[in-house]
This record gives C-alpha cells, sequence and structure tokens, in this order.
C-alpha cells in the first residue's frame, strides 16, 4: 500500500461519527438505539444516538470507570473498607435497587463495586463515592472529569446512580457506548472480575438471616453467547435502557438501547439487537496489532517523521455475504504534527472505504517518541525550508 507523506485533512464521503454500512434494516421500538463494533469501529445501528437522555442506572457506570481508574493507578485499593454513614444508609436503604448494607458497616471496593455492577445498588454507589471523595456532589466532579478526557461530549453526570434529579445527569447512546468501550480495553482484567457476574449475595434476611442473593439483571447473559456485560437501567422518566457487550470469535460489539416501556421489552429488544449485529455483519481482519502502517510528518522535532502503528488489531466490517473488491485505506492525520509527541500518542486514522462506499476511521498511534528539536535543529529546519529543501 502507497501511504501519504502529506497530511489529509478530509477524505471524500467520510462523516463525523463514521458510516453506517448497508444491511438489512433493524427496526425497534426503543426510541434511542447503537450498535457499534469495537473490532472495526463501524457503527451498525444508530437511531438517535446523540439524543440528550437521563441514563437511570446506566450511570453506575461511571460510577465503576472512575472507581477502575484509581485503581489502575494504585490510589484506590480493592482491600479498602468503606463505612456506610446513617445519613447514607437512610437515604438509600430502600430507594430504589439496593445492595442491602447496614448502618455503619464496612465493606470493601471490592464488594460495593461488585454491588454496583451486579445489583445496581443505589446504596453501594452512594457509599462508594463518598469513601472516595467525601461527599457525592465531589464525586460527580470526577465523574465529569473523566467522562471529558473519554470524549464523552454530550454528557453531565450530578450523582453517582443515575437518579432522577430534574434533568442534571443526561448523556447519549454514542456516549455510553465510548464509557463501555473505555472499561473493556481500559481494564479488561477488572471489567472481566466485576461484569457479567451472574448474581452476587450480600445482606441477610430478616427474621431467618439468610443470605440475600440477587440476579444480575443483564437481559442477554446466558441468551447470547459470550454476553458479559454491561449495565441496565429503569426510572420512570427514562424508560428501560440497557448498554451490553458480546464477544463472539475475537469480535466484540457494543449496543446502547433506551426508552423501552417494559422490563420484557428490554429483554427481547437487546437479544434480537446484539444477535442482529453478529449475524447480519461479518468481520474482516485487516492489520495486527503493533503492525506498522505508514508514517506521519512532524513539526519542529527531533525527527521529520514519526513511524505509525496500530494500537490493536483491526478489522473491517461487512454486511454478511458482501462481495466485492478489496477496502481502500488512507491515512488521515491534522498535521504536520507539532513536536514533541509521546510514544503510543494517537495521532492520526486509518481510513478504509469499503467497496460499497462505506467509510470506517480505526485509530493510529505514534511508534516511538519524537522530541522537540534544540535550538540548532530549528535552525536548521529553518534553513532547509528557506531554501527548499524541507
Amino acid at each position: 500500500m502507497n501511504h501519504p507523506r502529506v497530511a489529509i485533512a478530509l477524505f471524500l464521503a467520510t462523516t463525523a461519527g463514521g458510516a453506517i454500512a448497508a444491511a438489512p434494516p433493524f427496526e425497534t421500538p426503543a426510541r434511542v438505539a447503537y450498535l457499534v463494533d469495537l473490532s472495526s469501529g463501524a457503527e451498525l445501528l444508530a437511531k438517535d444516538a446523540d439524543r440528550p437522555m437521563p441514563p437511570a442506572s446506566m450511570a453506575k457506570m461511571m460510577t465503576s470507570e472512575v472507581a477502575f481508574e484509581l485503581i489502575k493507578s494504585g490510589q484506590l485499593p480493592l482491600s479498602k473498607m468503606c463505612t456506610v454513614r446513617p445519613e447514607t444508609w437512610r437515604a438509600w436503604h430502600s430507594q430504589g435497587s439496593t445492595m442491602f448494607l447496614s448502618v455503619n458497616e464496612s465493606v470493601s471496593v471490592e464488594n460495593l463495586l461488585h454491588g454496583i455492577v451486579t445489583l445496581s445498588g443505589n446504596d453501594a454507589s452512594v457509599v462508594l463515592a463518598e469513601c472516595i471523595a467525601g461527599t457525592e456532589q465531589a464525586f460527580a466532579a470526577q465523574m465529569n472529569a473523566l467522562a471529558k478526557r473519554l470524549g464523552m461530549t454530550n454528557s453531565r453526570f450530578c450523582n453517582s446512580t443515575g437518579w432522577p434529579d430534574e434533568g442534571c445527569t443526561v448523556t447519549t447512546a454514542r456516549d455510553l457506548a465510548k464509557l463501555a468501550r473505555a472499561s473493556i480495553e481500559r481494564h479488561p482484567k477488572l471489567y472481566k472480575q466485576f461484569y457479567g457476574q451472574p448474581s452476587f449475595s450480600w445482606g441477610k434476611t430478616l427474621g431467618s438471616g439468610q443470605n440475600i442473593t440477587q440476579a444480575n439483571r443483564n437481559p442477554i447473559l446466558g441468551r447470547v453467547s459470550g454476553a458479559d456485560g454491561l449495565k441496565t437501567g429503569h426510572t420512570e422518566e427514562a424508560g428501560y435502557g440497557f448498554t451490553g457487550s458480546a464477544e463472539q470469535n475475537g469480535r466484540r460489539l457494543v449496543m446502547v438501547l433506551a426508552g423501552l416501556d417494559s422490563f420484557n421489552g428490554r429483554a427481547d429488544e437487546s437479544v434480537k439487537l446484539m444477535s442482529w449485529g453478529f449475524n447480519a455483519w461479518q468481520s474482516r481482519p485487516l492489520v495486527a496489532a503493533n503492525a506498522a502502517i505508514g508514517e506521519a510528518q512532524v513539526q519542529l522535532g527531533a525527527a521529520a517523521t514519526v513511524p505509525l502503528v496500530a494500537p490493536r488489531a483491526i478489522a473491517v466490517t461487512y454486511p454478511a455475504g458482501a462481495v466485492g473488491g478489496e477496502p481502500k485505506l488512507r491515512i488521515a492525520y491534522n498535521g504536520p504534527i507539532k513536536a514533541p509527541i509521546a510514544k503510543g500518542a494517537e495521532i492520526a486514522q486509518l481510513i478504509v472505504t469499503t467497496p460499497d462506499g462505506t467509510v470506517q476511521r480505526m485509530p493510529l498511534v505514534a511508534a516511538e517518541a519524537v522530541e522537540e528539536a534544540g535550538f540548532f535543529g530549528r535552525l536548521w529546519l529553518g534553513l532547509k525550508q528557506l531554501v527548499g529543501l524541507a
């Protein structure tokens, strides 16, 4: 493949969010529906994917993600004990979904995460938020800071539970899919540890004192092969929603449904959409992880160019049974890219156009660091530009 050495700012037929390839239509009564193939970045379905909406308990994905980030950085041990304040217990012991925590009980971060992810416990969410940040309001600020870093440009979090708050907490299906992807790809071990558990036991029944075991509400667990996440949500305001993921044969899909009117409707539509994603589409490997793709020009750097590599295995998604020629590949970036450039920084995209005209965009990263040129280096670059050699 012939890779360009100059920046390609625009590419014909691209769209801001990636194109939706031609395939048999999927009709759903959900007000909002979104399905993306993480192996290629291809959007397989987008119905009002940028429509602002209350996330309900799907907001707890961000509560967990904040904790995952802190655990990964070594700032939050899974073994850290958190205390259930009497005020928190009074507010949340019977308000919506609960982990059945007790007043003044000490609970580890690990168990609270199980209570949040598997049981959707509002009490667990608030206890963890207070344990991490002191107050739920301060924790919400951390949620919003992380949302900004993840590119969730249309989201705002005002509490740790997703409980109705007069429209303060809001997100979109596309942003929830970005959040799901972050949990899956940035924290694979924690994702596997906490998501996809069929049930969790905590608390005791009154009288007999038996353990309380609650099942995971995830509607695709056990019904779709490879299903392992993520989170349901329901309030009167939001209706029934679900952000889910499954992996089959190395191909992972993430889906978001929202605005359904019943528990059973959410379950049926979730299974239908995920099954359609795997059956109506096929994925073809293109590039292995860490494979060299091309290079990008560098401005005022110690090197004139930087090699580009794929940060993960890259595939292209086609409608099932599609035939045609080879996909066309191009590299796009806004450049020259100003030094310094960190190794692993995402600085370009691989633009893949399939024979049917579908455009899919995949990230490319710097294979090595490029430092700023020193004084004499910049002087030499200036002279080269002056005489037309650069």
